[in-house]
């Protein structure tokens, strides 16, 4: 039976909490541990600071700014097409937003935005897969599960101005071929 561990920081005056496996890191949610889901885990996490510190390393140097990509193992659990939509996610430069239809399209399934949208909310590792930086075709903050306040956050955090619940700069899009 696989064992999880986990470790937790603030940000922004929430509480973070990363569990890992001996695979790699397996959530990441703006949560308390005692507020977590965690029937998804064979058992329940064990505090480990010595095996989560490359972890909180990487999310805390985040935060501070001083580290825009995330070099750390995954252990994310999902359908096809969710694992597809995180690996769209991972390629999303910080800085940067794309619309679910360029996730549909990126997973193969243009049709799929719906879907897409399903598999963003369903992301287990939030902000190092990095579902915050996907929005309305129009720009809109639409969905997040850790709250829209904490979305718009992290958009404002990487540099992307937010007005009005909405991405205002065309220079925030990401470019793909089949882009807007």
């Amino acid at each position: 039976m696989p064992k999880y561990y986990y470790g937790s920081i603030d940000w922004n005056q929430q509480p973070v909490t990363l569990i890992a496996s001996e695979i790699g890191l397996a959530a990441l949610e703006f949560k308390r541990l005692v507020d977590m889901d965690l029937r998804r885990f064979a058992e329940k996490p064990m505090e480990d600071s010595g095996r989560m510190a490359p972890y909180l390393k990487q999310v805390e140097a985040y935060f501070e700014g001083k580290q825009h990509q995330f070099d750390l193992p995954l252990d994310f659990q999902g359908t096809d097409f969710q694992k597809r939509i995180w690996r769209f996610l991972i390629t999303i430069p910080y800085g940067k937003v794309a619309s679910y239809q360029q996730a549909a399209q990126a997973a193969g399934n243009e049709k799929a935005v719906r879907a897409a949208g399903m598999a963003n909310n369903k992301n287990p590792i939030s902000v190092v897969i990095p579902c915050h930086r996907v929005v309305g075709k129009d720009g809109s903050l639409t969905g997040y599960g850790g709250g829209l306040h904490i979305k718009e956050a992290l958009l404002k955090h990487e540099g992307i101005q937010v007005d009005g619940g909405r991405i205002r700069e065309a220079s925030a899009w990401l470019k793909t071929p089949a882009s807007r």
